[in-house]
């Protein structure tokens, strides 16, 4: 005996999959820029991301992402200037 015809009654009526929802009220981490205060360059690698941030001469800056940003800030020769510039 087959249970297709059962399946197909006992899924009538249900909802189907929904995509996740998010935690309401939990703002997202924002990326922060940092900038190179070293004398000549750095590559820093991102723990959890796998990135490579490269800071190819002192004063260079750059956008790194928010699940990254605990490791590079105690990277004593990066500053951390702010949230990304948002572009005009």
């Amino acid at each position: 005996m087959c249970c297709g015809n059962n399946r197909t009654r006992m899924g009538r009526g249900l909802p189907g999959p929904q995509a996740p929802r998010g935690i309401s009220g939990l703002a997202r981490p924002a990326s922060l820029t940092y900038e190179y205060t070293g004398r000549t360059g750095l590559v820093v690698v991102g723990p959890v991301t796998g990135r490579q941030y490269r800071f190819d001469r002192p004063g260079a800056r750059l956008e790194v992402d928010p699940r990254d940003n605990a490791s590079v800030a105690a990277i004593p020769v990066l500053k951390t200037i702010g949230p990304p510039a948002r572009p005009r």
